[in-house]
């Protein structure tokens, strides 16, 4: 199960109520975490930063999108913010070992559903977009909701990817599509004379000669009396964040103005935040593996399900639903990938670099916390089915309830499977470097190989109960169907 990182913004960023309730929708999905929430009523906007498997997010920000057009209604929205749409972009992020690819496959899943369920025309954007131009988030909100309603019927050039070729008439239109992660980073300047903002942000985005991978609008901000660059830096690493901060900070000082301060909107990668430090403390030679909270995660991550080896076990062996045989799969998976991991830093055979093995390790050791965040999620999907089940029982004729208990079944079957299909993905590389591993570690790797053998056969076991249980709701499971006869067969 490939996870990711999914934003929608939605157009209202002044009443606390109707943002609350479009969380609230995102959040009763299960497998779906909300990370962050930012809402800016000078911009009348709100940031979600939502986290989960491709399959949770498009049922989460579906039914978040369903409250949006519900209670927001564009021909009465006034923002600083260019939009088009109630809910207003879309994107999907793919995060560890998850791909691009995988991405824009749930961002065209999303988008067929939202011009089929919402009638609310989609068009595909960045990595997931199908005309050149559309790769660009500016060009799709050219004119904005109030230039669209009429180009949008006119102009063959801007009909939608998904529904058809109007605008919903108080949700209008919704940019979806897949992306690398991206820093929302707002300047603040000295000075409320919006003209300055303009000719910074001209000055520092990319599209305009300025510095790579920055999108970048000049804004006033009424309620500080400030004048605002707000920029997307869509690839931190080209431009790091003091990077487009010291650019702004010298066109800005040509009007006369400095840097009051800035702002991160939404999360962001703790590496860019370590870039900025290192700079501006000249920290040239400093090792991140020495971070105090990186040391103690490092051991942490060592330890089955966060915890001593006896405490699991002992839990295991209770009588109590979790943690169960699932997370045990997962375990025996951790277990597995770790013996996987020491023999190959103990090997270097004639003729491979030690970069072949040193990337080989690093996928291991990314595997090996996997499977240990597996383990706890296990658990804490069967225990999102069991209150599914138990609000079902009380209002057994309650459709939200109904497809509540179906997600939280599905989000139960498809974390054993990830279990599962990683467990056949380790044991490959494995099965593929085994022979050039040094003999005297040939046991242990065996045993690597027995233990993932476990943690597989234990995930598509799991898998098939929770699979036989969502199918007898009526809900359909031929993709997980396809799955799980893929991976019993050998590895």
């Amino acid at each position: 199960m490939s996870r990711f990182e999914c934003v929608p913004n939605f157009s209202e960023g002044r009443s606390e109520a109707t943002i609350e309730r479009i969380v609230r929708a995102a959040q009763s999905v299960a497998g779906v975490s909300v990370l962050d929430v930012e809402r800016n009523a000078d911009h009348h906007r709100s940031v979600v930063t939502l986290v989960g498997e491709g399959s949770a997010l498009v049922e989460g920000v579906l039914a978040a999108m369903r409250v949006a057009t519900e209670l927001i209604d564009l021909n009465h929205h006034r923002g600083e913010h260019p939009r088009i749409g109630a809910t207003d972009v879309v994107p999907f992020i793919p995060l560890g070992s998850a791909r691009m690819e995988e991405a824009v496959g749930w961002a065209e899943r999303l988008g067929e559903r939202v011009a089929r369920e919402l009638a609310i025309p989609v068009y595909l954007y960045g990595q997931a977009a199908r005309r050149p131009e559309r790769s660009d988030l500016a060009r799709v909100r050219e004119g904005q909701f109030e230039g669209l309603r009429e180009a949008i019927v006119r102009d063959p050039a801007r009909a939608p990817d998904f529904g058809d070729p109007r605008l919903h008439p108080t949700a209008g239109a919704v940019a979806i599509g897949a992306r690398p992660v991206l820093i929302a980073y707002n300047a603040y300047l000295t000075t409320p004379d919006v003209s300055v903002a303009k000719r910074v942000a001209h000055a520092v985005r990319a599209r305009d000669g300025g510095l790579a991978e920055v999108k970048a609008l000049g804004f006033e901000i009424r309620e500080r009396q400030r004048a605002q660059v707000s920029m997307n830096l869509t690839d931190y690493r080209r431009t790091p964040i003091h990077r487009a901060l010291e650019a702004v900070r010298r066109e800005a000082a040509r009007f006369g103005a400095g840097i009051e301060e800035s702002e991160i909107v939404g999360v962001v990668p703790e590496d860019a935040l370590l870039d900025a430090a290192e700079y501006y403390l000249q920290l040239n030679r400093f090792d991140r593996a020495t971070l105090l909270e990186r040391k103690v995660a490092a051991v942490d991550a060592g330890r089955p399900g966060r915890e001593p080896i006896a405490d699991f076990t002992a839990r295991l062996a209770a009588r109590t639903p979790t943690p169960g045989g699932g997370s045990a799969a997962a375990i025996a998976g951790a277990l597995g990938t770790a013996l996987g991991e020491m023999v190959f830093a103990y090997t270097h055979p004639a003729g491979a670099t030690p970069a072949d093995w040193t990337t080989a390790i690093a996928e291991l050791t990314g595997e090996r916390q996997r499977f240990l965040e597996l383990s706890d999620e296990d658990g804490a999907s069967y225990e999102a089915v069991r209150a599914a089940r138990k609000a079902l029982k009380e209002h057994p004729d309650d459709p939200a309830r109904r497809s509540a208990e179906q997600a939280a079944l599905r989000h139960a079957t498809l974390v054993p499977l990830e279990t599962a299909r990683r467990a056949s993905r380790v044991l490959r590389l494995l099965t593929e470097r085994g022979p050039a591993t040094k003999s005297a570690l040939r046991s242990d790797l065996a045993t690597a190989g027995a233990l993932l053998e476990a943690a597989r056969a234990g995930g598509i076991a799991n898998a098939r109960v929770n699979r036989d249980d969502l199918r007898a709701t009526g809900a359909p499971t031929e993709e997980i169907d396809t799955e799980i006869s893929a991976l019993e067969g050998r590895p």
